[in-house]
Order: structure tokens, then C-alpha cells, then sequence
């Protein structure tokens, strides 16, 4: 991988590798899935979240119709575990920017070394939180940073600032909630998101909508629902990280 040069530190071990700030998204991806906890296998074709042989997901939002469901699949990096949960978590509660940067290098490097999955996506948008956020618009940074590490320009993402998708109120927040309140606060969310290109844009597009967490998957359903209902013929989920889920 570095022939001749020093070994990457690995993953969480980024602010001090040789290669934090020079690195490319494709180096940081395949260093840290030496560490990070795969997707399992198998998994739901829809969720990712893990599956028991001959059994059929428990998540009740797999078994809607697409038309009701929103997104026809969500693909993870990696489960909510150990030190990727600890460092999502420093970024988004602790404000600690650094880590925008390899999450984003994260999701470039699985984007291009997922061509098949990537080759009809028209839009790459974050699913975005709140202007005021405090201490930091964690996706927005994200989005920010893959941005910047896609050197190619190979990816439909915008520049940073230019937001496809944006959040103009604030709503509560669904994070350790129960079921009911989660899809309560998603409705919610996706009330209050708006495109902000040419409404002609969305129309037959299909596009890649980024998160930092997926549990139930109630926010990016009613995300990708308001997104189809605005002309999206195809809305496909990418985060980070998958949350073990029992239903």
C-alpha cells in the first residue's frame, strides 16, 4: 500500500499517521477496514442490518413497499461499534473537525470502490442538519471534506457551501428516542428540508443521500419520501455507520 514509506498509523490513530494530511480516500478507506467492524454477512438487502440464515428482517420499515418506503437500499461503511462510534461522536457532540476530514475520505474511498453502485447516482446530498447546529453541522462538514477528497471530480457531489438539500428549521432531535418518537421527529425533518436547485433537477434523478448513523431507518424513509415526491425516481442511503438494531 506504501511501499517504502512508512506504515498508516490505522484507524482511530489518524491525527497522528504520516498520511493524515496527505493521504488519499482510497488509503484511509483500506486502512481503517483493517480495523473497522464490517457490515455482516449476511445482511439485509435493504437495511444492512444482520441477518440470521433463513429469516427475514426485523426491521419494519424493509417490509413497506418501495413506494412507501422511500429508499430502495442502504449501504454502511462499517457497524456502530468501538472507536468509530466514539470518534462520530466527537465530531458531532464535541465539535472536533478533524474527523469531517477522514470520515470524508471514508465514504469517497467507498464510493470508488463501489463503481457498479455509484454509476447511475446523479446527486451525492447530505442529509442536512439544522444552520444553527451547535457545536457543528456535522454532515455538512462531512460532505464538505468528501468533496475535497474526491481530486478526480469523478462524483456528483457539491462544493462546500452549495448545498443540494438544506435544513431551514430546527426540529427535535430523534437520537436515543423510542420508535414512535423517532418517526415523529423524522416527519418532522423531512418537513423541513428543501431543494434548493432547479426543481426541473430532481425530476427522474436518482440520488445518494449521506448520514452519519442509521438505526430504524425513519428519517432517510421520510427523507427519501419527500425527495420521490418531488420527482427522484431513485433515492439510495450511504452512512457511516449501521446501529445494531433488534425491531
Amino acid at each position: 500500500m506504501t511501499a517504502g514509506l512508512p506504515d498508516p498509523a490505522g484507524f482511530p490513530d489518524c491525527p497522528v499517521c504520516a498520511y493524515r494530511d496527505t493521504g488519499t480516500a482510497r488509503l484511509c478507506s483500506d486502512c481503517a477496514g483493517r480495523t473497522l467492524q464490517p457490515v455482516a454477512e449476511p445482511h439485509c438487502p435493504v437495511c444492512s442490518q444482520a441477518l440470521t440464515p433463513g429469516q427475514a428482517c426485523s426491521n419494519r420499515v424493509c417490509s413497506l413497499p418501495k413506494a412507501e418506503r422511500g429508499f430502495s437500499r442502504v449501504d454502511a461503511v462499517a457497524m456502530y461499534s468501538g472507536a468509530l462510534r466514539d470518534k462520530i461522536h466527537k465530531l458531532k457532540y464535541e465539535g472536533k473537525t478533524g474527523w469531517a476530514m477522514i470520515f470524508g475520505r471514508l465514504l469517497v474511498g467507498w464510493m470508488e470502490s463501489h463503481p457498479d453502485q455509484m454509476r447511475e447516482v446523479d446527486y451525492v446530498v447530505g442529509n442536512p442538519t439544522n444552520r444553527g447546529r451547535q457545536p457543528i453541522q456535522h454532515i455538512e462538514a462531512i460532505m464538505d471534506a468528501a468533496y475535497t477528497e474526491d481530486v478526480t471530480r469523478a462524483l456528483p457531489l457539491s462544493p462546500p457551501g452549495a448545498y443540494r438539500l438544506v435544513k431551514q428549521a430546527e426540529t427535535a432531535r430523534s437520537a436515543n428516542r423510542p420508535l414512535d418518537e423517532k418517526r415523529a421527529a423524522a416527519t418532522a425533518h423531512a418537513a423541513a428540508l428543501t431543494w434548493t436547485g432547479d426543481a426541473r433537477d430532481i425530476k427522474g434523478s436518482t440520488i445518494l443521500l449521506v448520514d452519519d448513523i442509521f438505526t430504524s431507518g425513519s428519517q432517510l424513509q421520510y427523507v427519501a419520501r419527500r425527495l420521490r415526491a418531488s420527482g427522484a425516481a431513485d433515492v439510495r442511503g450511504l452512512v457511516l455507520a449501521r446501529v445494531p438494531w433488534g425491531g
